[in-house]
C-alpha cells in the first residue's frame, strides 16, 4: 500500500512543533515539502530521513525565503 501524504498540521504532530515551524523549515532548512496548488504535503519516510541526517540542526539556509 502507498505511503499516505500528510499536512502540514499532521506533519507538525508528528515532530512534535508547531505549524509555523514545519513552513520555517521548509523555506529556511530545506524541508523536503511538495506543494500542491496551495497546500504543503509531507511523506513520513521523506521527513523522518531529513531529521535523521541532521536537517533539521542545520543553521545553513538551504533554499527558499523566509516565510512572512
Amino acid at each position: 500500500m502507498a505511503e499516505p501524504w500528510l499536512s502540514a498540521d499532521d506533519i507538525a504532530a508528528h515532530l512534535g512543533i508547531t505549524k509555523d515551524t514545519v513552513y520555517e523549515w521548509i523555506a529556511l532548512k530545506g524541508m523536503p515539502a511538495h506543494k500542491l496548488g496551495r497546500l504543503w504535503k509531507f511523506q513520513t519516510t521523506e521527513i523522518d530521513e531529513w531529521v535523521r541526517s541532521g536537517g533539521a540542526a542545520s543553521s545553513e539556509r538551504s533554499r527558499g525565503t523566509r516565510l512572512t
